[in-house]
């Protein structure tokens, strides 16, 4: 059996014989209790849904394809070994899900990936093992990769490897959605659209300051439009609202309907968002550059429209991104970024933020830690981000429980070096004594629903001394060591003195 047994059921086989050695690609396939991570992740980005057809290439027992058909998805399957007689067919999404790293032949990877890419409507979902989860494994090197104990073939990669790697083979800028996961569109224009979204910030209606009856009268048409200004920060042209005619037939027009708009709520909120998405744009200009930042025409129709309300022109945008992108790689201008952050925990080599609050920060930072996400996507469960200040780096920190816990623990690590493009992943979950937050209420921004609440404990902290010794109180152990050395507990986000229980 040759190890070329990727597309065709005469070629698959359950054994590859390569130089001797037989490969047992059948035991890679394994059974799942949920949806697999790059399936749950293209759901979570809203590239799956129910009017979505899907196409698992290589979907070994078919768990993926069972329960996305359960939610209602038009889901198929193909795998040489336990579906090789199902047609294979195109669909709106293709899931390559780990089968390249399975293969040991590089050529039958690229007509893998390749074969996978043809039955493509709009995007291809790609991943693979990357090289910190072959920690503690024991394997033997084969080829390009190795051989586990269980006779399984393994290609592990670099994330910046895997990225190049697919973009060489199709001829594409791919997006990263995940460590170890990316995103292949096949519309350009749906690709730029994905990934500015990205780096717009949560939207924060603005409130109604005062009462006025035209506002009251208008109101269905008015709320709206004000979910449009909010999402944009500029007035839609008529194409994109669909009650406009509506606007102009009983107020006049969009800009009237502005104007009443202002009087409820306030000129400055309104400009407030006006500027934070210009910022937002500025920030995906900046990053698009990375994958080859496209050409005026080649932008959606809606972030054209973006262009001319924010820059007037396409060439002034690109001009401030530039800059923009260039501070973002110098040392000193992150330096004093940090520095001056309105939001945050500044340390001596660092700066920490909650992910809620990193719309928050200056375009700077936004484009320096976005350098790092264009590497890796989103981080599953992070929900802290540290910048490094003292060298090209972010991390992503997970704390489970940041809200509930008083003095949550680490739970996992993820370090990018933007020098090296290589990830460094730590597991905390099994530490007997993992570091722990505290002042929590600095991660935040001030408008965090729970910040008052967090700061509250702090203070109490504070009045019992409990932050004297800084080296003591990092970790779990010696928090609790001092809490009991004083003769106090936490209940919740409060301080309680063990004699006031007697």
């Amino acid at each position: 059996m040759t190890s070329r047994g990727w597309l065709t059921q005469e070629r698959s086989g359950i054994l590859a014989s390569v130089n001797s050695l037989e490969v047992a690609r059948h035991r890679t396939a394994i059974r799942r209790n949920d949806l697999s991570r790059p399936i749950r992740i293209a759901r979570d980005d809203g590239l799956i849904g129910p009017t979505v057809s899907v196409f698992d290439y290589g979907c070994g027992h078919g768990d993926d394809m069972r329960r996305l058909s359960a939610l209602g998805i038009d889901c198929l399957g193909w795998d040489p070994v336990y579906r090789p007689l199902t047609e294979r067919v195109r669909a709106d999404v293709v899931n390559l899900g780990y089968v390249i790293n399975v293969i040991e032949s590089p050529d039958e990877r690229v007509v893998a990936l390749r074969e996978a890419w043809s039955l493509v409507e709009k995007v291809l979902i790609v991943s693979a093992r990357l090289s910190h989860e072959s920690r503690g494994e024991q394997q033997a090197t084969f080829e390009d990769g190795c051989l586990t104990r269980r006779q399984t073939f393994q290609k592990y990669y670099e994330q910046s490897e895997l990225r190049d790697w697919i973009n060489q083979a199709l001829r594409v800028s791919c997006v990263a959605a995940a460590p170890g996961i990316f995103y292949v569109f096949r519309n350009d224009e749906a690709r730029q659209s994905f990934v500015a979204a990205r780096f717009r910030g949560p939207i924060r209606a603005p409130r109604l300051r005062r009462s006025e009856v035209a506002f009251e009268r208008h109101k269905a048409l008015l709320e709206p439009l004000i979910e449009f200004i909010t999402a944009r920060g500029r007035l839609p042209d008529e194409s994109e609202l669909q009650i406009a005619s509506a606007v102009r037939s009983e107020l006049g027009g969009l800009g009237r309907a502005l104007a009443l708009i202002r009087r409820v709520t306030g000129r400055e909120r309104l400009e407030q968002i006006r500027e934070e998405r210009s910022q937002d744009l500025l920030v995906y200009l900046a990053l698009a550059r990375f994958g080859g930042r496209p050409r005026f025409s080649q932008l959606p129709a809606d972030l054209q429209l973006d262009v001319r309300a924010f820059f007037s022109t396409y060439n002034r945008a690109c001009e401030l991104a530039d800059k923009l992108l260039f501070s973002a790689g110098d040392r000193e201008s992150v330096e004093q970024a940090a520095k001056s952050s309105q939001v945050g925990k500044l340390t001596q080599s660092s700066l920490y933020l909650h992910a809620s609050a990193l719309s928050r920060i200056s375009p700077l930072l936004r484009v320096y830690e976005g350098c790092a996400r264009a590497l890796i996507g989103a981080v599953e469960g992070a929900n802290i981000i540290k910048v490094h200040r003292d060298r090209p780096q972010v991390s992503y920190l997970s704390y489970p429980d940041f809200e509930k816990d008083p003095h949550p623990p680490l739970s996992a690590s993820l370090l990018v070096d933007l020098q090296t493009l290589r990830l460094s992943y730590r597991e905390y979950s099994d530490s007997d004594n993992p570091p722990i937050l505290h002042r929590k209420e600095e991660f935040v921004a001030s408008d965090h629903p729970l910040r008052a609440k967090f700061a509250r404990l702090t203070k109490q902290e504070e009045g019992y001394c409990l932050y004297e010794e800084t080296r003591s109180i990092g970790t779990r152990n010696g928090w609790n060591n001092v809490l009991k050395e004083k003769g106090l507990k936490l209940s919740g986000h409060r301080v309680i003195s063990l004699s006031a229980e007697v």
